[in-house]
């Protein structure tokens, strides 16, 4: 009897040994590849708002980290990538936070780059990346529902064109939407902040050491297994 409990003990154990070695093999694969396609969707993303053939770095794994709640919507850190060409900066994608939004935040990333005319910048692109806004009038600053957010592309922002940087109704260049402005304006005041904390902040954004370097990203993950 004794015997019996001994040997299906061991087996228990070589039983679990093994389940936590498959595990672990699949938790690791999983996590690099979860990794991956992280970065690819980002790569994506970021090449949405800035041409990619206006840049020759890994835009990526290149951007600064900053704090600015009055001008980037909230008090998280917001990642600025950098777009380079033969080692000159060309344009930047900037993550920012429309705070008012009809049903809460709506996350943004703002292509920019400066424009001929010292002062001014032009907008390369703007994607919606998160937002809870109503379906059928507000998720129309989604492109997946709506091409309203196109009508960002190649704008120019300066202090002469101040007043255009609003929705119609009050005043501006761009659409509101059918009993929906409060959607489309958060959004048009997001990106117009967006561009005015480039503007105020071009050297030191292009700069300020690089905090998505892959080198850090590597000494990151060590820590956390740490």
């Amino acid at each position: 009897m004794k015997d019996s409990m001994g040997k299906n003990g061991i087996i228990l154990a070589v039983f679990a040994l093994v389940t936590t070695a498959l595990i672990s093999i699949t938790y690791f694969g999983t996590v690099e590849q979860i990794a991956a396609q992280k970065q690819k969707k980002l790569l994506d993303t970021l090449n949405a708002v800035i041409d990619k053939s206006s840049y020759d770095n890994q835009i990526q794994f290149d951007c600064v980290i900053v704090n600015s709640a009055p001008l980037l919507g909230d008090k998280l850190p917001k990642h600025i990538y950098r777009a380079t060409l033969k080692g000159e900066p060309t344009a930047v994608a900037i993550e920012t936070t429309a705070p008012d939004g009809y049903s809460g935040k709506i996350e943004l990333l703002v292509g920019v780059k400066t424009a001929s005319v010292p002062g001014e910048a032009m907008v390369t692109g703007v994607r919606v990346i998160k937002h809870k806004e109503t379906p059928g009038l507000g998720d129309k600053i989604d492109l997946r529902i709506n091409d309203w957010v196109l009508s960002f592309n190649d704008k120019i922002y300066s202090d002469a064109l101040l007043s255009n940087w609003a929705v119609k109704k009050d005043g501006g260049q761009f659409d509101q939407f059918t009993g929906a402005t409060i959607s489309p304006r958060a959004v048009v005041n997001a990106v117009k902040k967006s561009i005015e904390y480039y503007l105020a902040n071009q050297v030191d954004i292009s700069s300020e050491v690089n905090g998505c370097s892959i080198t850090q990203q590597a000494s990151q993950k060590v820590s956390n297994d740490e």
